[in-house]
């Protein structure tokens, strides 16, 4: 369903980033993965590689640093000459009541989740406006769709980038570039194994179809909006989440 497309993921180092990318490849995209460190991505790299036999291009900066985020864009279009998918997928999330939320952690939190995102979406635009199409796939949350006690910033955060996803998506919408988000909920992600027992089963019984969620399950809608499938969906919000109630 991807096969000659270039897909821009970050945070491609594991959890959710990593199925993303593993899955584009298995339907024909040349993925771009971006982390921290390249040498975060050394797994993700061997799955794509087995995936469809292809080299994906490893990519390491600051997604917080606007310049670093334009020199990275420069460098890789140098190399593949396009760009039709990006994937914000980055984020970060610490919880707090209201009362203890410190001026570092709200600055660090939209500093990833929002600003980051934001400079990606630039880039990608006018990289995507050259040749008049491509599909930029916001992760959000439910957290930014309906709250959640003691997740103030993060649900913040992530209300900010659904703005940001309907904002754009009208913009863009002219130039057949077409914006959306996914919400996931409860994904079984190396953060939510740190949670306790307690807190894990509480988040479990709130979801109405009785699992957690998988990577995969985000993936599969990635592969949806990223493909021909949806060309016609622009400026929408795909709750991932089984039912979960909070």
């Amino acid at each position: 369903m991807l096969d000659g497309k270039v897909v821009w993921i970050t945070g491609a180092s594991r959890g959710i980033g990593r199925g993303i990318a593993v899955a584009c490849a298995r339907e024909g995209a040349r993925t771009v993965l971006v982390a921290s460190k390249v040498e975060h991505l050394a797994e993700t790299a061997e799955e794509i590689r087995a995936a469809n036999g292809t080299e994906p291009i490893l990519v390491d900066y600051d997604i917080t640093d606007p310049a670093q985020v334009g020199q990275a864009f420069s460098k890789v279009y140098k190399e593949v000459r396009q760009l039709d998918v990006l994937v914000n997928n980055a984020g970060i999330m610490h919880d707090a009541l209201i009362g203890m939320v410190s001026v570092p952690q709200i600055q660090r939190t939209f500093a990833v989740n929002v600003f980051a995102t934001l400079y990606h979406m630039q880039y990608a635009a006018r990289l995507m406006a050259r040749n008049k199409s491509g599909s930029i796939i916001n992760i959000a949350s439910i957290i930014g769709r309906f709250g959640n006690a003691g997740q103030m910033v993060y649900g913040a955060s992530k209300a900010a980038v659904i703005g940001a996803t309907q904002s754009a998506a009208k913009e863009l919408a002219p130039q057949n570039i077409r914006v959306n988000a996914i919400a996931p909920g409860f994904i079984d992600t190396d953060m939510v194994r740190q949670l306790g027992q307690d807190k894990y089963q509480e988040r479990l019984s709130s979801i109405r179809m009785g699992r957690i969620g998988k990577p995969e399950d985000i993936a599969k809608a990635i592969i949806f909006l990223s493909s021909a499938m949806s060309e016609y969906v622009t400026g929408q919000v795909l709750g991932i989440d089984g039912g979960m109630i909070i």
